[in-house]
């Protein structure tokens, strides 16, 4: 089932320092066993529950031999292919908006 809490996310100073936390954010956890035997867990940003439940159950499917091509080739590959087109506009719009500075010396400075 879909559980909703919360989380705090953490970061470290420059990648490899000391760990500090960045605030709170509203997840919902959810576990998923299938008749299988297979068990899958998710987290899901928000309070999402059936996103929650849904994704726990394609990490048990994926674990079944069976499943696992047909899981990858309808859910992964599809959901990889969307997100590097969103991430190929966004870089194409940050980059139509991009400003270049320049610093001019003066003098002895």
């Amino acid at each position: 089932s879909g559980a909703p809490s919360t989380c705090r996310p953490c970061a470290c100073i420059g990648g490899s320092g000391a760990p500090f936390n960045i605030g709170e954010a509203s997840v919902t956890r959810a576990s998923m066993r299938l008749a299988s035997g297979e068990v899958g867990h998710a987290m899901i940003m928000g309070r999402d529950a059936d996103h929650a439940r849904l994704a726990a159950q394609l990490d048990a499917g994926w674990q079944r031999d069976d499943w696992r091509a047909a899981i990858e080739a309808m859910v992964v590959g599809p959901a990889l292919t969307k997100q590097e087109e969103a991430d190929r506009r966004s870089a194409e719009e940050t980059e139509a908006t991009r400003v270049d500075f320049f610093t001019m010396v003066r003098g002895d400075e």
